[in-house]
This record gives structure tokens, C-alpha cells and sequence, in this order.
């Protein structure tokens, strides 16, 4: 998932995100090893062992809420940033 995810989701990005390769390995290792993520070993289309990475059903979970509280301090600082709109 790492390098794969990491170049598609730049297009999706505009590159307002920038994710070095150096962080975005053992970010996805910690996931794994706090229980919100899991990882394993495929082969890719030339037979290549590649690690996969995903999330957990806790993980999911986790994410959706960490979203939840996301977007309503963006709602708040949207508030505060344009106080004539509310």
C-alpha cells in the first residue's frame, strides 16, 4: 500500500499534502502495531514480495471519528475565520 498509495493519492492531493517516504513507512508501522492497522506480505503482478498494509476494523472505526472531529474544527474555524457568514 505504502508507495502505491502514496503516488495515487498525490493526484487526488493537488500536492497540498506532501508525504515524504521517509514518514509514511513507519507511520504505517506504528498503525500495525497499535492494533488500528494490519500488515502483510503479497506478491504484486511480477511475483514480487511487496508488504500490504491496511486497516483494522478499529482502525475504521478510529478513523471515522478522528474525521468526525476533524470537520467540526474546521466547521469552527470556518466560524471564526468568516464570522458574517454564519
Amino acid at each position: 500500500m505504502g508507495m502505491r498509495w502514496r503516488n495515487t493519492s498525490s493526484e487526488r492531493r493537488n500536492d497540498l499534502l506532501q508525504i515524504e517516504e521517509g514518514s509514511l513507512y513507519p507511520a504505517l508501522q506504528t498503525l500495525a502495531e497499535s492494533g488500528v492497522g494490519e500488515s502483510g506480505v503479497g506478491h504484486f503482478f511480477d511475483e514480487r514480495r511487496v508488504r500490504i498494509y491496511k486497516l483494522t476494523a478499529t482502525g475504521a472505526k478510529h478513523l471515522e471519528h478522528e474525521v468526525s472531529r476533524f470537520e467540526k474544527m474546521l466547521e469552527g474555524i470556518t466560524r471564526v475565520l468568516a464570522p458574517g457568514e454564519s
